[in-house]
Parts: C-alpha cells; sequence; structure tokens
C-alpha cells in the first residue's frame, strides 16, 4: 500500500508518498505561501526528477491539495497514475491534548476533538485541521489518520505533567505540560533498541531531539515519563527562537516595561528569542557555530546557553530515572552537529557516560546515520540516530486502515 503524509502548516503543505512494502519513499514535495499575497511555489522530487510550479496564487489548503495530486499524477514527473493508488492518508496533528494517546481515523467526533484543542496549539491545530479537511474534499474515498505531537507524553504520571497552580486550571482549561515532538521521540526511543537488538523493556533512555525546535524526553520500558516541553513547545531549552524555560514573572516584567501587551511578549519570546536572541544574528546552528568559532562573545554564549541547558536535563532525567542506559541525539542538530555533541558529553563521565571522540566524528556533519558513539567501557551509550517522523505517521496509518 502506498501511504501519502501530510504536514499541513498555516501557509504551507509538505508531503511524502510512501511504498509500505519496502517503506519506500517515492516522493517529496512542499507547497508554499498558501493564501498569502505573494505567489506561492511548489517543488516535488521524484528520484531524480524535478516537478516545479511558481508564480501561482494559492488561495487555500484545498487548491494546495489540488496542486500535490496533480503534481503526484504528472505522467512524466509524478510517482503515480491515479489517486487510487494511494491507498490512505496519514496527518501530523501538533496538539490533541489528553483527548488522544494514540493515532485514530478521522472522523467528524475527532475533528470536533482536534478543534477543541485549538486553544492549545492556536498557530498549528486550525492549519492541521485544514489539511485534514481539504483532503476529505479531494479525495473522500480515501482515510484519513491522524497522528499527534502530543500522544506519545500521555503516558508522564501527575507529578511530572502538573503545574503548581490552583489545580482548578487544570480541570477547567487543560493547563499543563503536554510536550511535543512526540512522534519523533516515539520512533527514536524504539529505533534505538531495534538497532541495538534489545528489548525497551528495562532501558532507562533519554532522547535528545535537538534542531530549530529542540527537546528532550525521558523514556522507560518504552514509555515517555518527562520531556522538556510544556503546555506550549514554549518550554524547556533555548531553541532557534524560542527563550526556553524562564521565570514566568519575566513576561509581566517585560510587558509593563515596554509597554506591550502579553500577546506581544509571548510573539518575542517564540519568534525573536533563543539563539537569534542572544546571539543577535541567526537562529540557525551553522550561524552560530561560526560566529561562536570567530569568538563572537554573543554567539559564543548562547551556544553556551544551549549546551548548559542540554546537560541539567540530562542530569535531572537521570535522576528522576534512577540512572540512564542510553543517551541518543537526533535531529537536525542533534544528527549532524558532532562538536555540539562533544561539548554536550563533555564533562559527563560523572554519569558514566564516556564519549569516543573518534566515533563522534565519524558521525561527522551532513553524514549522519545510526551509530554508537560512546566508548566501548562506557556505562551508558551513547548514540546518533535519526529521526523519522513521516515513516512513524505512515506504519500508524497502515496499522490503522488495515486493521
Amino acid at each position: 500500500m502506498k501511504i501519502l503524509v501530510v504536514n499541513a502548516g498555516s501557509s504551507s503543505l509538505k508531503y511524502q508518498l510512501i511504498d509500505m512494502e519496502g517503506e519506500k519513499v517515492i516522493a517529496k514535495g512542499l507547497v508554499e505561501r498558501i493564501g498569502m499575497p505573494q505567489p506561492g511555489h511548489q517543488k516535488q522530487t521524484v528520484g531524480g526528477k524535478v516537478y516545479e510550479v511558481s508564480g501561482v496564487m494559492i488561495e487555500n489548503h484545498v487548491q494546495a491539495t489540488e496542486m500535490m495530486l496533480k503534481a503526484l499524477q504528472d505522467p512524466e514527473k509524478g510517482a503515480i497514475r491515479s489517486m487510487v493508488e494511494i491507498g490512505a492518508v496519514g496527518h501530523r496533528v501538533l496538539h490533541g491534548g489528553t483527548k488522544f494517546s494514540e493515532s485514530v481515523i478521522v472522523n467528524d467526533k475527532v475533528k470536533d476533538a482536534i478543534r477543541e484543542c485549538i486553544p492549545l496549539g492556536p498557530l498549528h491545530n486550525p492549519a492541521n485541521l485544514m489539511g485534514i479537511e481539504a483532503c476529505e474534499k479531494v479525495m473522500p474515498e480515501t482515510p484519513q489518520v491522524a497522528v499527534f505531537d502530543t500522544a506519545f507524553h500521555q503516558t508522564m504520571p501527575p507529578k511530572a505533567y502538573m503545574y503548581g497552580v490552583p489545580k482548578k486550571y487544570f480541570t477547567q482549561y487543560g493547563v499543563r505540560k503536554y510536550g511535543f515532538h512526540g512522534t519523533s521521540h516515539r520512533y527514536v526511543s524504539k529505533r534505538v533498541c531495534e538497532f541495538l537488538g534489545i528489548s525497551p523493556m528495562g532501558q532507562r533512555i533519554i532522547i535528545c531531539h535537538l534542531g530549530n525546535g529542540s527537546s528532550l524526553s525521558a523514556v522507560v520500558d518504552g514509555k515517555c515519563v518527562d520531556t522538556s516541553m510544556g503546555l506550549t513547545p514554549l518550554d524547556g531549552l533555548l531553541m532557534g527562537t524560542r527563550c526556553g524555560t524562564l521565570d514566568p514573572a519575566v513576561v509581566q516584567f517585560i510587558a509593563n516595561n515596554e509597554n506591550m501587551t502579553v500577546d506581544e511578549v509571548l510573539n518575542m519570546m517564540n519568534k525573536q528569542s533563543g539563539l537569534l536572541g542572544i546571539g543577535g544574528k541567526s537562529n540557525d546552528m551553522r550561524d552560530v557555530d561560526a560566529a561562536a568559532d570567530n569568538y563572537d562573545g554573543d554567539a559564543m554564549l548562547a551556544r553556551d546557553m544551549l549546551v548548559y541547558g542540554i546537560q541539567k536535563y540530562i542530569g535531572s532525567y537521570a535522576a528522576a530515572m534512577h540512572g540512564v542506559d542510553m543517551i541518543v541525539f537526533t535531529a537536525g542538530i542533534g544528527e549532524n552537529n558532532a562538536a555540539l555533541r562533544e561539548r554536550v558529553m563533555t564533562g559527563m563521565e560523572w554519569l558514566g557516560a564516556k564519549l569516543s571522540h573518534a566515533r563522534n566524528a565519524s558521525c561527522a556533519d551532513g553524514k549522519a546515520t545510526e551509530c554508537v558513539i560512546s566508548t566501548d567501557d562506557s556505562k551508558v551509550k551513547i548514540l546518533v540516530i535519526p529521526t523519522n517522523e513521516e515513516i512513524m505517521i505512515a506504519r500508524d496509518t497502515l496499522e490503522l486502515v488495515t486493521k
């Protein structure tokens, strides 16, 4: 069966077509600038063939979905002859609240629940829902599956997910830690055990998902017991443009002194902070590294803050799990930045984690693959496992539609 994986953003539509026999990606593409005043753009790659459309006004996600299906069926540069070849569509959905602890086939009740979670994911959930409804309109006979970014973290105990505010805010509004990147954390925590040929049972794993958005999770027996992101993806580590954890009173202090609304402060903390806000030049780790290596003080500080934050989470999760068996790096920075991995693991020998400089370097920039980067005598295994959220979505979709 061929599964179409769709990730709908507010102004973009990313997609992959995966042949589940062999789990081979046969097409991947992007439609961007949906609903914007500028002309949109589409690019699709099938093998060595590239399909591109530029200069077209893309009014909505229905039009973007039609463009996606047209490209996939293009006689010369497409991947399929007919939409009938697409067995099901799997959609990434950001926020499922407490309503979903696993992936589900989409129906009206599921769409209503996604809609109810919009206050928790105001930027992403409406776009995810638009993607689902656009596909339903264009391909009404094809099953649709929703895969939630928050689902994997629903196994956290209350002591990990509750906040110290009056409990009525939890019961009335669902104010609690939810966590994100769950599909990635689930894939990596499962894949690392497959890679080592061991059962997840009895394993205490720390997953370091490091990219423009970053999060860590603590996984015991294959289940998440804690994670760094909170009610929203703003909490946790310093990120590309997000500030990460801070004293909540900072919001009030800045709002009062800068004559800003709370929404304006949160927008600044989401889009103008993090590596960009501290380093002052870029939210791209490669740019930050280049500036820091040239002794730019602000860039050096930004990098030090990121490394320090990762180290603190590793230490706290090791304490929470009463030890750790594996530390796994994944996502864009985690997979490709050997120097950052070395900085993070420097001084962590007290934990029983000893990095092999040679093995770490062999997983060099741009060549990330599945590999062990700890020494043979390290009590804690340190690994690099590239994430694959799309294949996780496709697997869930296949399982649900073939039950």
